[in-house]
């Protein structure tokens, strides 16, 4: 039976440095923006449009952190704003087509990324760690 206490540090070890690589790519797609900025316009173009309290719930941040951060959007022109249909106090944040833009080269990017590291692996290979990857985001 292999050393679990030594998977485990591998595991720790291996998505530590997954992280790194992400946060590095995302500087290389646009030195204003960061991997949480990335992350934060793709939940609201997988949204179409959701509120700054929806992001700080999602990411588990500071209201005050998630909205210096949607300023910063604003003032880059990847994130606009438009009022809440359901409550006409609130507002909604949405992409500008800068920002969609943005996204779809980010995306075409990765996907390079993934195709070229992945090149090698075979099928059965890929989907089982798809899987895990899955299996692993659902357990928290």
């Amino acid at each position: 039976m292999p050393d679990r206490d030594a998977a485990l540090e591998t595991i720790q070890r291996e998505l530590t440095a997954f992280a790194r690589r992400a946060r590095h790519k995302a500087a290389q797609l646009h030195p204003e923006l960061s991997l949480v900025t990335y992350s934060m316009l793709d939940l609201v173009k997988e949204r179409g449009s959701c509120r700054g309290a929806d992001l700080a719930a999602h990411f588990m941040l500071d209201k005050s952190t998630v909205s210096r951060q949607v300023g910063a959007l604003e003032r880059l022109g990847l994130l606009g704003r438009k009022a809440d249909p359901d409550d006409q106090r609130g507002q909604l944040l949405h992409l500008t087509d800068a920002g969609e833009q943005l996204l779809a080269d980010a995306y075409e990017q990765r996907r390079r990324a993934f195709t070229d590291r992945f090149t090698s692996w075979g099928d059965e290979d890929l989907a089982r760690f798809a899987a895990y990857l899955v299996r692993y985001g659902e357990s928290e």
